[in-house]
């Protein structure tokens, strides 16, 4: 397993001590950005994780906002990820077992000791495979082959 990792502005703080987290846990990880506490603009991170995971550099994502909400907005927007916003450890368990998310965000707000609960809870899970939750992701992976299909014949027209 590793881990791509990344934040805005906000999220930085946050990220940098996960990062000492994950060194001490020994799980391997890449930091794509940001590096600093100067203003940028989350999306350009979230597609970097988002990228990596769909290059097969990495095979977990983990990003860190103000909110969470706007990291997950983009990287939903990208296909093939499957980014939950999650607030507790309960949801970034179920999320990687129900949904097989291979994407967890949250918000900077999070105090150290959730966000490594969090953590924990995502990484140690596993997909069930259940029938139904099959069934529900390959509706979603559905929905978003439709849409693109959809961008495609508007491009044609």
């Amino acid at each position: 397993m590793k881990v791509g990792i990344a934040s805005d502005h906000r999220g930085y703080k946050l990220k940098e001590k996960v990062k000492k987290y994950l060194k001490r846990k020994k799980i391997d990880f890449i930091d794509y950005g940001t590096d600093s506490g100067v203003s940028v603009d989350y999306n350009d991170y979230a597609l970097k994780v988002c990228d990596a995971i769909n290059s097969g550099e990495v095979t977990n994502g983990i990003l860190i906002c103000g909110t969470g909400i706007g990291m997950s907005i983009m990287a939903n927007k990208v296909n093939g990820i499957m980014c939950a916003k999650v607030d507790s450890s309960k949801e970034s368990r179920l999320a990687k077992e129900h949904n097989n998310a291979n994407v967890i965000s949250f918000s900077s707000d999070l105090l150290y000791f959730e966000a490594k609960d969090i953590i924990d809870a995502y990484l140690t899970s596993k997909f069930l495979g259940d029938e139904k939750y099959v069934r529900r992701i390959n509706k979603i992976v559905m929905q978003e082959n439709d849409e693109k299909k959809k961008k495609n014949i508007k491009k044609t027209e």
